[in-house]
């Protein structure tokens, strides 16, 4: 039950203010930014280990293509005397922000958690964990396909060019790949929450695979940073089988839902 005030806004247990709401985002958002520079300052702290792990792709393709592409063996240059604080301090950013991944995800929860009814509420800790554990797995697909997309840009470069990668760029690189993976893993747990809620349905969904497809294409197309059919193939694939699956499980969860009706 919702009481009125003079105001005219509507106020109760459930039912907020816009004053309310943007105290709420706010707090959320400070308790993710909170979460954000703890994990920064961890990873700063190891940025040494770090940035060798991120290197690794570039390692191995230099071993793996010998010394005609690494006369001097794999290393990464710096080309400007702040360019190395610089990419600490990205690396620390970009790490402190899928460090902080869980409680980020858990503060938006609770953000829409208001307007959710009961039976909805109930899938926060699935909604976190699975989001947790899909944008790792685009992560880690993004980390070891690094190596393949660097070759095939590197084949269209020229036979005379002489590759000579900046840390910076590198880095740059590499982190966007990790967030555009991790990101476009995240499309079913968008899917099942808008079946949950009642946006859209599954018979829809799947009637519109087409159009599915095509958009996953061009979404992937646009995150991706390097732009290469390689790593465009390797992200749009995954995606559209994860497309299929929350068409699944929003059919699974419809037809839950009708048979506790009917009992």
């Amino acid at each position: 039950m919702t009481t009125t005030e003079t105001t005219g806004e509507e106020v109760s247990g459930d039912t907020m203010t816009l004053t309310e709401h943007l105290a709420e985002l706010r707090t959320r958002i400070i308790r993710s930014m909170l979460a954000v520079t703890i994990g920064a300052i961890v990873i700063i702290a190891f940025y040494d280990e770090v940035l060798l792990f991120l290197a690794d792709p570039y390692i191995d393709l230099c071993n793996r293509r010998g010394e005609s592409f690494c006369p001097d063996g794999p290393e990464l240059n710096a080309f400007s005397p702040t360019e190395g604080i610089s990419v600490r301090i990205r690396v620390g950013m970009y790490g402190g922000v899928i460090a902080a991944l869980p409680v980020i995800l858990w503060q938006i929860w609770r953000f829409v958690v208001p307007a959710l009814e009961a039976k909805e509420k109930k899938y926060a800790i699935p909604f976190v964990l699975s989001s947790v554990i899909l944008f790792g797995a685009g992560a880690a697909l993004a980390y070891f396909s690094v190596d393949q997309a660097l070759e095939f840009l590197i084949g269209w470069s020229g036979g005379q060019v002489t590759e000579t990668y900046g840390v910076d760029r590198y880095i740059n690189l590499v982190s966007l790949m990790i967030f555009a993976f991790g990101i476009g893993f995240l499309l079913p747990v968008l899917l099942v929450f808008l079946q949950l809620v009642g946006v859209v349905t599954p018979g829809t969904l799947l009637r519109q695979w087409r159009y599915a497809i095509v958009g996953i294409f061009v979404l992937a197309a646009l995150i991706t940073p390097s732009g290469d059919p390689v790593t465009l193939m390797t992200l749009s694939g995954p995606m559209i089988a994860l497309y299929f699956v929350a068409v699944l499980i929003g059919w699974l969860v419809a037809r839950g839902k009708l048979r506790r009706a009917a009992a």
